[in-house]
């Protein structure tokens, strides 16, 4: 302490120097504009370039932590990637088979193409309206498919519109089989979901399995055999347990339906009326 002491006395000129020289900054920058303001740029410009390098030192030292974030955060983002690229390509792949399907069950017959003007989904007996009528060869009870699957049947004509019953509705009733099995039922709907159906009617020894496709029968003069209507994925009994009641996912998306095509009957009905007729040339036996 006395050491102290003694070097404060000894130096203490120039303790003074030092501390009139800081007054008479602090005076000179104080009540000078001009110099003030070059203070205040220079101390700003020091600052700043202290900040910079902190930040620069302190950016430095965490590098390690930030690579390991960027990391995890890519191999998120890839696994993210992936999963949608697999969705898209099973989505993309399962649209083209329908498609193709669909194409090859009405590539003999005649479409008359159509758009939908009005269309409803909330309801247990829903209507569709197109803007072909009459006037365009549309009759009352001809098929109504889309790309990806059966909508209806024709109910109401005028010369321009025409109505359609369709899937959607509680009074639809469509003759239906098992690809590929040959057992068949009928479609209905009885509210609910909109992607939703079920066929009634496949008999107790029948062999399927889920994911199998339901598709026209062709039994009738509305729709030619194998147009796509949706594909199995829950089996249940009946209510007396005689036959199975299959749930369906159809395959066409009521709620974003747009463009339809009518089937033109006359090949449907050429055909019924042939086989018709070879059902009459047989007489039963006496």
């Amino acid at each position: 302490m006395r050491n102290l002491i003694e070097f404060l006395s000894r130096n203490n000129h120039w303790f003074v120097f030092l501390i009139l020289e800081a007054l008479s900054f602090v005076l000179l920058f104080q009540y000078n504009s001009y110099q003030g303001s070059v203070w205040f740029s220079s101390a700003n410009a020091v600052t700043g370039k202290i900040y910079e390098w902190s930040s620069a030192v302190e950016q430095y030292f965490t590098l390690t932590e930030t690579n390991r974030k960027l990391t995890d955060r890519n191999l998120q983002l890839e696994r993210e990637l992936s999963a949608v690229s697999a969705a898209l390509t099973h989505q993309k792949k399962d649209t083209s088979y329908v498609e193709k399907l669909q194409m090859k069950a009405v590539a003999t017959y005649r479409m008359i193409p159509a758009k939908v003007v009005s269309n409803s989904v909330d309801k247990i007996d829903n209507f569709i309206t197109i803007d072909k009528g009459s006037a365009d060869g549309i009759k009352k009870d001809m098929g109504v498919v889309s790309g990806m699957g059966v909508v209806g049947i024709v109910y109401l004509v005028s010369e321009h519109y025409s109505v359609v019953i369709p899937v959607l509705n509680s009074h639809s009733n469509i003759s239906c089989t098992i690809r590929g099995r040959g057992y068949f039922g009928y479609l209905h709907w009885n509210g609910g979901a909109v992607d939703e159906a079920y066929v009634d009617g496949i008999p107790r020894h029948a062999r399927f399995r889920t994911g199998d496709w339901i598709v026209t029968s062709g039994y009738s003069q509305v729709f030619p055999p194998g147009v796509i209507v949706g594909r199995i994925y829950r089996v249940y009994n009946s209510e007396n347990g005689l036959s199975y009641r299959l749930r369906l996912k159809l395959s066409t998306d009521f709620g974003r339906l747009r463009d339809v095509s009518v089937v033109d009957d006359a090949v449907l009905i050429e055909r019924q009326k042939l086989i018709q007729a070879a059902q009459d040339s047989i007489k039963p036996r006496e």
